[in-house]
């Protein structure tokens, strides 16, 4: 089996100028080491105990509906502006490169209390803090996040106060 880091491409200065943009596209062109991924992923102690898996736009949402799936799990969305209809719960954030903000709908959190977060990349933490925030402001537990790729230089796991499961470090 190839290696995950082996199938992450690296894009310097993008989206802008000084980012290495980590592309993660490259595993879901493998079905069997995707597969491989999502079972190891799914077996997570944070997926087992969650009620629901929270899954953040856009690439998070490919890996997080795999784990749903396998796991049995209800997923949920946390999108970027202008994106989800309905009562919204929005926060905004600052990124490495930028700001944007997040939505949940209202109404997909009434039914569980305990959530795992699912993403492609952790950076510095900020998109996983804005859909922290949002479940605490709502009185829902963040379980631990579940991502492919950590970026151990940016150190973003520092500023989280919940478990975190990387795949891959660069």
């Amino acid at each position: 089996m190839k290696s995950l880091d082996g199938l992450i491409d690296t894009y310097k200065d993008y989206p802008k100028k000084g980012i290495e943009f980590k592309d993660v596209l490259g595993i879901v062109q493998e079905p069997m080491i995707f597969k491989e991924l999502i079972l190891k992923m799914s077996s997570s102690k944070i997926i087992e105990n969650a009620e629901a898996i929270i899954s953040i736009d856009a690439r998070g949402f490919i890996f997080g509906s795999a784990i749903s799936l396998q796991a049995s799990k209800p997923m949920i969305v946390a999108r970027k502006p202008g994106k989800l209809p309905g009562e919204l719960l929005e926060k905004k954030y600052n990124l490495e490169y930028g700001k944007n903000s997040l939505s949940i709908q209202k109404k997909a959190l009434e039914k569980y209390n305990s959530y795992a977060i699912v993403d492609d990349l952790l950076a510095t933490g900020g998109t996983v803090n804005c859909v922290s925030d949002i479940l605490k402001n709502n009185d829902k537990k963040v379980l631990g996040l579940l991502v492919v790729v950590e970026l151990i230089k940016l150190q973003g796991r520092s500023k989280l106060n919940f478990p975190v499961e990387s795949s891959v470090f660069f």
